[in-house]
């Protein structure tokens, strides 16, 4: 099996299990992963959040662990990868606003290579207009943007913990759906899946 490269983009406030599962499983399958965040370089942190449904209205946020970043953000060539994770939590909401973040994923989008997007992940999506006629789910606090973005948007499966496929594009709701959305992903690159 041919190893790929896959970049992940993270922020300060990542969802904890949404960026330390994702990138330990795609290590333990053989693929190499750069998770980087703008304005900062390989060695350094981004604090994660643990985002919980406990009952109330919405997920409760405790403080996290912290996430070693293992490549420098400003000496990544996106043409270099053959995929690309976006986790979700808090850090997608500003991450957005970076043009460079931005155009990254543009590019993914625009070469159809594998995608995925995951809780809050979309957010980055819909910023940079690769939602467009595509099928997401997402955290249903994210509907608005998806349909807003020109996506369609697909209600997440009971428990959360399904993903959806449309094209390049796995989408999921939380990290409960990382069995689901990972062995889907992990097909868009050609990577045997099962026993």
């Amino acid at each position: 099996m041919p190893r790929k490269r896959i970049l992940m983009i993270v922020g300060d406030f990542v969802e904890d299990y949404e960026v330390m599962v994702p990138f330990q499983m795609l290590l333990l399958v053989g693929h190499e992963v750069d998770a980087v965040c703008p304005d900062k370089k390989a060695g350094e942190f981004v604090a994660t959040a643990i985002h919980d449904f406990e009952g109330q209205q919405t997920y409760s946020e405790k403080r996290g662990h912290n996430f070693r970043l293992t490549a420098t953000f400003d000496n990544v060539k996106p043409e270099q990868y053959d995929g690309l994770v976006i986790p979700g939590g808090r850090s997608p909401e500003y991450l957005r606003l970076n043009p460079q973040v931005i155009q990254m994923v543009r590019y993914f989008d625009a070469a159809r290579k594998p995608i995925a997007a995951i809780c809050h992940g979309p957010q980055l999506l819909a910023a940079a207009g690769a939602l467009k006629g595509l099928r997401c789910t997402a955290y249903p606090a994210v509907e608005y943007e998806v349909r807003a973005a020109g996506g369609q948007w697909v209600e997440p499966t009971p428990g959360f913990d399904g993903a959806h496929v449309d094209g390049h594009l796995v989408s999921a709701p939380a990290w409960l759906a990382h069995p689901a959305w990972i062995r889907e992903f992990l097909k868009l690159l050609g990577t045997p899946v099962g026993v």
